[in-house]
């Protein structure tokens, strides 16, 4: 009889368990999407370019 008890608890954890692995699956997918969605904005500093004598542009300084 306490063999059922104990199946009984360890069919109660390992279905607590999937669930819990379940819900952390999609919390992550969310944040992969909501990451993956917004566009990557690289930081840009508007400057003129001025070509030297050498040919070679640089930044106006």
């Amino acid at each position: 009889m306490p063999q059922v008890f104990v199946i009984a608890a360890v069919g109660a954890a390992a279905l607590a368990g999937y669930k819990f692995v379940k819900r952390e699956m999609d919390r992550v997918e969310k944040a992969l999407k909501a990451t993956r969605s917004e566009p990557v904005k690289a930081p840009v500093e508007a400057g003129t370019l001025v070509r030297g004598a050498d040919g070679v542009y640089r930044p106006r300084g």
